[in-house]
């Protein structure tokens, strides 16, 4: 089957439709896993400062380039701007420098501003509170200043592509009204439960590349809600009964189902998974095609439930620029 596995974004790069996710990877989980995960051919990586394993995978990038198997060319690597402590103009190139030295690399693929929104940290870095426990927030976030810190580092060749991730419309257009550089990519959490088909559509219009993150549901932002004290039941997507009938129909699993209809739409996905079996199984979604009823089954299931709503930043609610 001919198959798309490249996304062209607008400044003329191509992007794997299929990623590798690394958050909720400790650093020995992401060792094995990152291993792993270029042994079966994964060559886009995404990963984030607050993820708190660019250092571990800069280790692993570094033996595999030193064996020759494969180059710096072959990868799409993918980070982010610190969230949200360093949504200021003064840190964006600070912080990409930071992410370059962990990952050993003289330069990203692509690096987005994680968060719409800031909040103020203290001299360790951790985030400023209320007696109460709520983050304070910091109303002076400018988007549209932090953009030109971005295009900025596209000058520096420390990145070749800049976006976006968790920003709305409003807030996309305000960039896009103000810029040198577009926005190549904008990261949101997608799945069936949460389509957003403006936004979508939106970037279709605009020449935006979408990443869906959380494209399997997100059980680890379970734990970060009862570390918040948060009591929230999240939906299991691979126990929908439409979802498993359509892959037993197809043989095949049901997070592959979920996968490929979101591929299919031309959205990338980063599923991110530290058992080797599930990295093949996700990575083997491109022999099969689902039918325009099944992708209308999927798509009726939309509920606009966000399993990532950053309830876990308690306090994030009184940010000016919300909701994100």
């Amino acid at each position: 089957m001919s198959e798309q596995k490249h996304l062209n974004l607008n400044n003329g790069l191509k992007m794997p439709i299929l990623g590798y996710g690394t958050w909720m990877a400790t650093e020995q989980e992401i060792t094995v896993a990152m291993n792993e995960a270029l042994k079966v051919g994964y060559r886009h990586i995404d990963t984030a400062p607050v993820y708190l394993n660019e250092n571990a995978i800069g280790n692993v990038l570094s033996k595999w380039f030193s064996s020759g198997k494969i180059k710096r060319s072959d990868l799409f690597i993918t980070t982010k701007l610190l969230p949200p402590g360093a949504d200021r103009p003064d840190l964006v190139e600070l912080r990409l420098r930071k992410s370059l030295a962990d990952l050993q690399l003289d330069y990203v693929d692509l690096y987005l501003i994680h968060t719409p929104f800031s909040v103020f940290v203290d001299e360790k870095g951790e985030y400023k509170r209320y007696e109460d426990g709520t983050i304070i927030v910091d109303p002076s976030t400018d988007h549209v200043a932090l953009w030109k810190e971005m295009e900025g580092l596209v000058a520096k060749g420390l990145t070749k592509s800049i976006g976006i991730s968790n920003f709305t419309v409003k807030q996309i257009e305000r960039i896009r009204q103000n810029c040198t550089i577009q926005p190549a990519v904008l990261q949101i959490e997608y799945h069936i439960y949460l389509q957003q088909p403006q936004l979508i559509e939106y970037c279709k219009s605009a020449n935006i590349a979408v990443t869906a993150y959380s494209p399997l549901g997100s059980k680890g932002v379970g734990s970060l809600n009862k570390l918040a004290g948060i009591k929230r039941e999240l939906p299991d997507l691979l126990e929908v009964p439409e979802v498993k009938a359509i892959a037993q129909n197809h043989n095949k699993t049901e997070a592959q189902v979920l996968l490929r209809w979101i591929v299919q739409k031309g959205i990338s996905v980063i599923p991110k998974s530290t058992n080797t079996k599930r990295m093949r199984e996700n990575k083997d979604i491109f022999d099969f095609k689902l039918s325009a009823a099944e992708i209308e089954q999927l798509n009726n299931l939309d509920a606009n439930l966000r399993i990532v709503n950053f309830s876990f930043f308690k306090g994030t609610e009184k940010h000016p620029e919300f909701p994100f």
